[in-house]
């Protein structure tokens, strides 16, 4: 298959939703057993994902410590999600990081068109995922770059617009960076491992980071559409800045879906595919969606925490017992997110495929 371009003219969903039109394209039509339902949707519960305040994980008060040990570990084995506050990264550069990205998001067409993406490397300006011909699409914009390696990175595939935009990506991916690299301790530890032993798993310094931020127009039609279908995400870690004002990420959990209700200046962090391959389904990657809005548009920032691409993926053999033997076989992630770029997203198919035979 030819992934140098897309298999029909893309079209923009801000252009589509500016246009005022009253009822959506076909293509943006979900079956209805795919559709936001009201009822399920509705959480009227106060159930929401945990919020972990990191405040102590490196004092000297083991009693603290442990104790955001526990509320990690079970974030991680109940739910797949969790939010995280004093994090350590300054609150201004996380409102920069997104205020930057929804003034690009603003620019006249002609200026964003300038960094339009084709499905072979997906960086630039994008506005589907999945090179399928005739796929029913999700109602959203995006813009992928990459930050990690250094081979990689290309300053001339981030905008250049607005004026700081480049170097406040920058800054923030690194600061990111630095938080995956605390949370990968503590997931190791709180699974018995040495805490470098997860990240050497994934190719020790050598990983992979990369950003999609998300514009998700009004959509005139909320109840047929969805921002973002249902699906896992297929690297290791995935740390998500929210829009501050609409909520719209939803987390499945027991059938139902819970829409996340973000604490302020908060990130949400979620267990990735290679995360459950390396803990041998100790942690699972969960199924999450994002609904739209009719009254106002929304902007989250999602960055991608992955293993180096080119190594096998496995299970640590620590955590390969004779009761639980190694559930998948190694890939390399390059291998498996081919998938994703084939298909688009498609609920956890991808992961739950790959399980060794019994």
């Amino acid at each position: 298959m030819n992934l140098q371009d897309w298999p029909e003219p893309i079209v923009r969903v801000q252009s589509l939703s500016e246009s005022g039109l009253p009822i959506i394209p076909d293509r943006y039509i979900k079956p209805p057993s795919e559709r936001p339902s009201p009822l399920i949707t509705i959480n009227s519960s106060d159930e929401n994902i945990p919020i972990i305040d990191l405040t102590g994980l490196y004092g000297d008060d083991q009693d603290i410590r442990s104790s955001i040990l526990n509320q990690i570990s079970s974030a991680c084995r109940e739910w797949g999600f969790f939010q995280v506050i004093n994090h350590g990264i300054r609150p201004e550069l996380m409102d920069t990081a997104r205020e930057n990205w929804r003034q690009f998001f603003h620019l006249p067409m002609e200026l964003k068109q300038a960094y339009a993406n084709s499905p072979k490397t997906y960086e630039g300006y994008g506005s589907r995922l999945g090179v399928e011909k005739g796929a029913i699409l999700d109602w959203s914009d995006y813009y992928f770059l990459h930050h990690t390696p250094s081979s990689l990175k290309d300053y001339n595939k981030w905008p250049a617009f607005p004026n700081s935009c480049r170097e406040v990506i920058d800054e923030y991916c690194e600061e990111l960076v630095k938080l995956c690299g605390r949370l990968m301790r503590v997931l190791s530890i709180n699974l018995g491992l040495r805490e470098d032993q997860l990240q050497n798993a994934i190719g020790g310094d050598n990983i992979g980071a990369c950003m999609r931020v998300n514009f998700y127009p009004k959509c005139p039609q909320p109840d047929l559409a969805l921002g973002l279908s249902p699906h896992s995400d297929p690297g290791g870690l995935t740390i998500l800045l929210p829009d501050d004002h609409v909520a719209g990420l939803q987390v499945r959990r027991n059938d139902q879906w819970i829409t996340v209700k973000p604490a302020k200046h908060a990130f949400i962090v979620n267990i990735g595919d290679q995360i459950q391959v390396v803990s041998n389904a100790n942690y699972k990657s969960v199924e999450h969606r994002v609904i739209v809005n009719s009254g106002q548009e929304r902007v989250s920032l999602a960055f991608f925490y992955n293993p180096k691409s080119d190594i096998p993926i496995e299970p640590v053999k620590d955590l390969v017992t004779a009761e639980k033997p190694s559930l998948y076989p190694a890939m390399t992630f390059d291998e498996y997110r081919l998938f994703i770029r084939t298909m688009g997203p498609k609920g956890k198919s991808q992961v739950d495929s790959m399980k060794s035979p019994r």
